[in-house]
Order: C-alpha cells, then structure tokens, then sequence
C-alpha cells in the first residue's frame, strides 16, 4: 500500500506541474513573449516603376532588393519575423489599374498593418544631379518621437558601420507617403546616391551590401531592445 500511495502522488504532483506548465505556455502566447518579434522590410520600387537611375544604367530597385534580401538574413539570423513588402522585381498593383503607383503604396501599407511588426525600415537609393553628393540618410515621419528614435539609432549605425567619410543626419519628412500612412513605426533609408561615381559602385557590390544590411540590423535590434542611440 505505501509503494502505490508514493506512485499516487508522483503522479499527482506530476499533473499538478504540467497543468502549471501549461498555464505559464499559454500566459506566455497571449503576451507575445516568446514569440519572434516581427519586422517589415520595405522594398522600395519594382515592376514598371524603376526608381531612381543611377550611372551606368543602374536601377535603384534592383538594388533595394539586393540590400533588402542581405537584410532580411540578417534579422532571420538575430532571431526576428521577417515580412518583405516584396522580394522579386514585382510591384504590388494589379495590372489593369489606372493609378499602379498609387495602389502599390496602398498595398505596401497595407501588409505593414496587417503584420503588426514592431517596426518597418524601407530600403531605397538617393540620387541628385550633382554627382559629387553622396552620403546614406535616414528619414523619419515629422510628428513621431519613435520614429525619429529608430532613425536616429540606424543614422548613426551606419555612419559608424560603413566609416562614412561625411556622415549625414537624421532628416524629418511630413509628406512621403510610406512615412504618413503607416501604421507602424517606419524609417526610410537611403542607403546612398546612385549618382555619386565612388558610392554608386559601393552600392552595387555585395560585401558592401552586406555590411549596410548589417549596420541597419543592429540598429534594429538596438531599438528593439530597447537600448539608447549610439
């Protein structure tokens, strides 16, 4: 009898954990701890609408892509969700509409509120007609304190991670769309102007790349966590 009554209550306490145990999973699911926080990446561009052309013919979409999928490993490997807007040279708009570019931004902020990420970098190239500026710029939405944050944090890990020579500044923006209308808290990076002869052909190699995905990662995972502007 007592062999069968300590069997009894092993058992018990055995249930009496697991019920606890799963109590603790489900508290957890329900919070989103323990859960890969999700981020979107924004690919500027694609389809019929190449974006900036920089020298030598080079198209800003074809590079937001190539940065957009370095990055997109990046994050995977630090352990985020990642959605991209896009991940070939599509855009998102339907064919037959009279107004694709329109659709496009709609469509882009509509996958950004429908994946809830904690927040959403845009990748794009600069360009201007004087072929001697250059330089990556982060541009945040004008009425966000937290957007401005994350921009400040990525500015200034890119600065560092890539030795800018003449490191630009955070710039606020009220009027493009991507920042206006999203849902989440968004920063557009520019990682550079395809106009400039020696960053154009930075922005076009793959360990150059590599490194801009890297830098934008850690201040992506700076600001996830929490931690102050560099």
């Amino acid at each position: 009898m007592g062999k069968k009554r300590v069997e009894l209550v092993m058992m018990l306490l055995m249930l009496i954990a697991a019920f606890f145990a799963s109590k603790r999973a489900v508290s957890l699911a329900s919070s989103g701890m323990g859960e890969a926080k999700t981020i979107v990446i924004d690919v500027g561009h694609g389809g019929i609408d190449p974006g900036k052309v920089g020298i030598g013919g080079v198209l800003e979409k074809d590079l937001n892509l190539q940065i957009g999928k370095q990055l997109k490993t990046q994050l995977e490997n630090a352990g985020f969700r990642v959605v991209m807007t896009r991940d070939s040279d599509v855009g998102l708009y339907e064919e037959g509409t009279s107004n694709k570019k329109a659709q496009d931004m709609q469509n882009r902020c509509k996958m950004i509120e429908e994946a809830k990420p904690v927040c959403t970098v845009s990748i794009h190239q600069n360009s201007y007609t004087d072929p001697a500026v250059c330089g990556p710029q982060v541009f945040y939405y004008t009425h966000s304190q937290k957007a401005e944050h994350l921009a400040t944090i990525l500015q200034n890990c890119i600065n560092e991670d890539l030795a800018i020579e003449k490191p630009r500044i955070q710039k606020e923006n009220s009027t493009y769309y991507i920042l206006k209308r999203s849902t989440s808290v968004t920063a557009i990076v520019e990682c550079g102007f395809i106009t400039n002869p020696v960053e154009a052909k930075l922005l076009a190699d793959e360990i150059y790349q590599e490194k801009m995905a890297k830098a934008i990662c850690r201040g992506i995972n700076m600001y996830v966590n929490g931690e102050k502007q560099v």
